[in-house]
């Protein structure tokens, strides 16, 4: 097996019983490998089949071509996930998808109805994660889960990655506006009136049943149609929303027909939503997100579970080009639209001042503009860096969400107030969900300070 496979259909001669059994075997593979490199370019679903035509295993790819092909490479035969296999391989097909959200579901489905041999292996010895929509609620929610309950629910999966499954729902929720909070809301409870809804209801990604903005049947409605899009039927869901949206015209219900009509137009353009495992957390770090936000709502003593975190970091290059990054994470996931960048201007080689001078800008335009303020903000560094942080706060006379720092060498978490640091389990879900804002924050200032670096030695 090599990366440039021969070309060459026309199968050798061979002497005897085994030798041709196995000419036969490597032709087989050969075609099969040519027949791939005429796979499209495309989102997709591909299928490897055996010499009985048997398909013993399915997999997504943005690219058709280019991902399937990668089975008929050297690395193939010696990565541990596919040499025991791979040989088998005499054939290859695929079905073509409109989105990778639709490819993600399109495997799913055929994994379900299939079962191949090959998609059977369990990864890190966890289940498979499953989207799950509640059934008896007012307002159903949606979720990932690895243990979903017997009852009570509508279950979809299982999928083979649960980081591509979540950022799937973060694409899916710019259109459906669903909730995945974990509130016990009732329609005829007055009281969810005065609630204040997240982040999400602000950015329009959820239409806040949480403050009954929305009526029970209109979003049941919402959820109706998400149905319908994981059960593959997008193009009469798509003709259902245009049909809807004719009639709320005639009906001049113009404010609905334009929220059809903005949906209907995310719906099919759902490929350039962006690539799903740019929106989630990666496998090898993995994290139960409920369990980590139960746990810093435990080790901070808080009165509810925090839902948003936000963390900030500095970049600097021998005190030029100082940078600093803003992550916002929504219910412990990575939500890419709430990233910030900022150039410092006032500080030059000082952390101090520069932690001093994002958190003041950050804080004071939310506040200005009486906008949510998160849950916790995460500073990167030590005690010096949290006082710098809390004293914007008094600067700017603004009473703060509950912030804190983490110190990377000893993985110490410094709160205002206290003279002696946390110190948490390494194993710890809370600590890791931390490590996580915090690295990621820091990913995002390295990748900001670089692209402004190439830019001023390409002005030069």
């Amino acid at each position: 097996m090599s990366d440039s496979e021969p070309t060459d259909d026309t199968e050798p001669a061979a002497e005897t019983p085994v030798e041709r059994a196995t000419f036969a075997h490597d032709f087989m593979f050969r075609k099969a490998a040519n027949k791939v490199r005429e796979f499209p370019q495309v989102p997709g679903v591909y299928l490897l089949k055996d010499a009985a035509g048997r398909v013993i295993y399915v997999g997504k790819a943005t690219n058709l071509r280019s991902r399937a092909g990668s089975y008929f490479l050297k690395a193939a035969q010696v990565d541990f996930r596919t040499r025991d296999w791979v040989t088998d391989i005499c054939d290859a097909d695929y079905v073509e998808c409109d989105s990778e959200v639709d490819a993600l579901l399109m495997e799913a489905r055929l994994i379900k109805d299939v079962q191949p041999k090959h998609n059977k292996e369990l990864k890190d010895d966890k289940s498979f994660p499953y989207l799950m929509i509640t059934t008896r609620e007012d307002f159903p929610r949606v979720e990932v889960t690895r243990t979903p309950p017997d009852r009570g629910v509508k279950l979809y999966g299982p999928f083979a990655n649960a980081g591509a499954l979540r950022g799937a729902i973060q694409v899916l929720q710019r259109v459906f506006k669903f909730r995945t909070c974990s509130l016990d809301i009732e329609e005829d409870d007055e009281r969810w009136q005065w609630f204040r809804p997240c982040l999400l209801a602000s950015i329009d990604q959820c239409t806040a049943p949480c403050n009954l903005r929305i009526g029970k049947e209109e979003y049941r409605k919402d959820i109706r149609r998400l149905q319908l899009f994981l059960d593959g039927k997008r193009n009469s869901l798509l003709k259902q929303m245009r049909d809807e949206m004719a009639h709320a015209s005639k009906a001049l219900e113009f404010e609905k027909a334009a929220r059809l009509r903005d949906e209907i137009r995310m719906l099919e353009t759902l490929d350039d939503r962006g690539e799903l495992d740019t929106h989630a957390q990666p496998e090898v770090f993995y994290i139960d997100p409920k369990k980590g936000l139960a746990g810093l709502r435990k080790v901070l003593k808080l009165d509810k579970t925090p839902r948003t975190i936000e963390g900030v970091d500095i970049a600097h290059l021998q005190g030029g080009q100082t940078v600093a990054s803003l992550v916002q994470f929504i219910d412990g996931l990575p939500f890419k639209p709430g990233y910030r960048r900022f150039k410092i201007h006032r500080a030059a080689n000082d952390d101090f001042r520069s932690i001093h001078e994002v958190v003041a800008r950050r804080f004071k335009r939310l506040h200005d503009e009486s906008e949510m303020f998160p849950d916790i903000l995460l500073i990167d560094g030590g005690k010096g860096q949290l006082n710098a942080a809390m004293a914007a706060f008094r600067e700017h006379e603004i009473t703060p969400p509950v912030v804190l720092s983490l110190a990377k060498k000893e993985e110490e978490i410094f709160l205002p107030g206290q003279s002696d640091p946390l110190r948490l389990s390494r194993h710890a879900f809370a600590l890791r969900l931390l490590q996580y804002v915090r690295d990621e924050a820091h990913r995002f200032a390295q990748h900001y300070h670089h692209l402004l670096r190439r830019k001023a030695t390409l002005d030069e």
